[in-house]
């Protein structure tokens, strides 16, 4: 098995030329849109563009060590694919982006932040560019953390009144539970 590639470079070297074209091309829309702050190399095994430690120290949450990830740009087994992390969890981001590729006229396979493709051809580069252009590393670590917080506070609370209801009721059928096991246990030693 040979190694992972280390480098832009040596990542695309390891493509075949119908794949290689299209990382290419998406490299080049995604660079000339790119802020400056934001770099490029590889991250998690495909081409990267993160905000390194030294514009945003605290890093990837999930991988504190690893920069924070904005796009990702892959070669996967049966599919190439964008990751915008960019637009990850901003509904109106999301939705701008959907509607610019919309007007294309060219489908558009999506998951949260994950557009899949077969061929160049099937990709709206001028939205990808575009989603790219609008997210700055300063308003993209903004959003970060505002939805880094919202999703420590619902970590906090119940998920709905019925699982509060839920969590109030098991106690007192717990301590009725144990309570007839000791007047159980009391039967059992007379």
């Amino acid at each position: 098995m040979s190694p992972k590639p280390a480098t832009v470079t040596q990542y695309l070297a390891t493509l075949e030329p119908g794949r290689k074209k299209a990382i290419q091309a998406l490299r080049k829309v995604i660079k000339a849109n790119l802020d400056p702050k934001i770099k490029e190399g590889i991250q998690y095994g495909m081409i990267g563009y993160f905000i390194p430690h030294s514009v945003y120290p605290d890093g990837y949450h999930c991988s504190p060590d690893q920069p924070l990830p904005f796009v990702g740009l892959a070669s996967q087994k049966n599919h190439m694919a964008v990751y915008l992390f960019c637009i990850y969890g901003d509904e109106a981001e999301a939705a701008r982006f959907e509607k610019q590729w919309a007007k294309s006229g060219k489908k558009l396979d999506m998951g949260k932040s994950c557009v899949r493709f077969k061929k160049l051809e099937d990709v709206c580069l001028d939205s990808i560019g575009a989603a790219v252009k609008r997210m700055t590393a300063a308003k993209f670590i903004k959003h970060y953390e505002a939805n880094m917080v919202s999703a420590t506070a619902r970590k906090k609370k119940p998920a709905s009144k019925k699982a509060a209801a839920r969590t109030s009721k098991a106690t007192p059928t717990s301590a009725k539970k144990k309570a007839a096991r000791k007047t159980t246990a009391r039967k059992k030693r007379s």
